[in-house]
């Protein structure tokens, strides 16, 4: 009965929220940082780091975890991109070029025509990644929160991981070899890994608000009745600082446009080769990066 009570008062709430809002008019920036959890202790298998290198280590790891992120929405359209004004460089250098290489681009979401695109560039060449947007099968919880200033409620869903892990550790002592060779495929529901094959299914834990009524969120969460404040996903957190709402400075959504149109499978299986190629140039040349651009 509770569950009823709950679900009925989110969806009073959204309907009336909506009612006051004109899609044509109406803009919010909502900020997000990032934050993941490891087990830097993975890094140390052989016990031969020093403190000093532990400690460096996790400095570099920081850096890379911990991000950013500004999503631009409106009632149908929304920009999710990262915040390079507030992004920490590694050591004061800027991320490695693996790092830069699979950091994701603009990603662009239409909930009215249901399309996804990715704006990314991979070793210097340009891609557009095009996806039909499918909501996940979202399970709405009981629970309840304050984010902020916010009243949130808890959903869940179960989906196929698709991330591209660039942090578990390799065999080996060389310190550079911080990159793992994973890319996980939601198109065909497999996890391509170098090694075998497999499907991975993480649970996504979300809290959303009706207080907003945009069925948006950061990345490439959305689906629920009302914005998506915090979310889960694996050893992944994105939780929102700050919303502005209608800000004075109107900011322009557009659809990214350039780049080689491929679907997320595709773009995977081109990430794949490449750094097949990258292992065996580096077997070759003794440890020295093989690097280039895609084919």
């Amino acid at each position: 009965m509770k569950t009823y009570i709950i679900k009925f008062y989110v969806l009073f709430l959204f309907l009336l929220v909506t009612g006051s809002i004109k899609a044509q008019d109406f803009q919010g920036k909502a900020y997000y940082f990032s934050k993941t959890t490891m087990d830097m202790s993975r890094f140390n298998r052989g016990g031969q780091m020093s403190e000093q290198q532990k400690k460096q280590r996790e400095a570099r790891m920081k850096s890379r975890l911990e991000k950013t992120y500004v999503l631009t929405f409106n009632k149908e359209e929304s920009i999710f991109k990262e915040d390079e004004k507030l992004s920490t460089p590694v050591n004061g250098r800027g991320s490695s070029v693996w790092g830069s290489s699979f950091s994701p681009g603009p990603q662009y979401k239409n909930i009215k025509e249901r399309v996804f695109l990715q704006d990314q560039e991979f070793f210097g060449k340009q891609f557009l990644i095009k996806e039909d947007m499918e909501a996940l099968e979202w399970k709405m919880g009981t629970e309840s929160k304050q984010i902020g200033q916010y009243l949130c409620f808890k959903a869940t869903a179960k989906k196929v991981s698709i991330e591209i892990n660039m942090l578990t550790p390799r065999s080996g002592n060389n310190e550079k070899e911080e990159d793992s060779l994973k890319v996980k495929d939601s198109t065909n529901s497999k996890e391509i890994n170098l090694k075998d094959e497999g499907i991975k299914m993480i649970e996504v834990i979300a809290w959303y608000t009706p207080q907003i009524p945009v069925s948006q969120g950061p990345s490439d969460y959305w689906g629920l009745p009302g914005l998506i404040l915090e979310v889960s996903a694996g050893n992944n957190t994105m939780l929102c600082s700050k919303i502005v709402i209608n800000p004075e400075e109107k900011t322009k959504i557009e659809a990214p446009k350039k780049g080689q149109v491929v679907t997320k499978k595709e773009y995977n299986d081109i990430i794949t080769k490449k750094m097949q190629e990258f292992r065996e140039n580096r077997g070759r040349t003794g440890g020295r990066s093989g690097g280039g651009r895609p084919r």
